[in-house]
C-alpha cells in the first residue's frame, strides 16, 4: 500500500528505475518499483560510502527516483542521488515514507513524503538529556552514541 502511494505521487516524474539506499530503503524501493512497473535497485555501503554493487548499473537514459523509508537529515538521500548521477543516471525525484526532518529537504529535485513528522532537535548546550547526564543517540542508519 505504501509503495503504491509513493508511486502514485511520483508517477508524473516518469521514472524508469527506482534506486534506494540499503538497508532501510530496499523494501519500500522494491514496492515503489513494482507499483510503477520499473526496475528497482539499491546502493549499499562499501568502504564507508554508498555504491552500486551486485551488477547494478544505470544508463544516461535512466530516469531515477530515489526512495527510502525514513528521511532524517537528507544525507542518505543526497548520497544516493550522487551515486545515481555518478553512474550516469538522471535523478528526477526523491521520495520517502516518513520525513522526520521537520523541514522540506533541499534536494534540487521534486520530493514527496507520505508523512511529515517534526521531531525536536537541540544544540548540545540546550539538550535536556545532556543536562540529566543521559546518553544521546544520533538517529539514522549510522547510529552513534555521544
Amino acid at each position: 500500500m505504501l509503495g503504491r502511494a509513493i508511486a502514485d505521487l511520483s508517477r508524473g516524474l516518469n521514472p524508469t528505475v527506482v534506486l534506494s539506499p540499503a538497508l532501510g530503503g530496499v523494501v519500500i524501493g522494491q514496492e515503489v518499483g513494482r507499483a510503477l512497473g520499473v526496475r528497482a535497485i539499491f546502493a549499499e555501503r562499501q568502504d564507508g560510502a554508498l555504491a552500486l554493487r551486485r551488477g547494478f548499473t544505470l544508463a544516461p537514459s535512466d530516469r531515477v527516483l530515489v526512495v527510502e523509508d525514513v528521511l532524517t537529515t537528507g544525507g542518505s538521500t543526497r548520497e544516493t542521488m550522487q551515486v545515481a548521477r555518478a553512474a550516469g543516471g538522471q535523478v528526477v525525484g526523491a521520495a520517502t515514507i516518513v520525513n522526520r526532518s521537520g523541514t522540506v529537504p533541499q534536494l534540487d529535485v521534486p520530493f514527496v513524503a507520505l508523512l511529515e513528522v517534526a521531531l525536536p532537535t537541540y544544540e548540545p548546550s540546550d539538550c535536556p538529556l545532556c543536562a540529566k547526564g543521559l546518553p544521546v543517540v544520533k538517529p539514522g542508519s549510522r547510529q552513534v552514541t555521544v
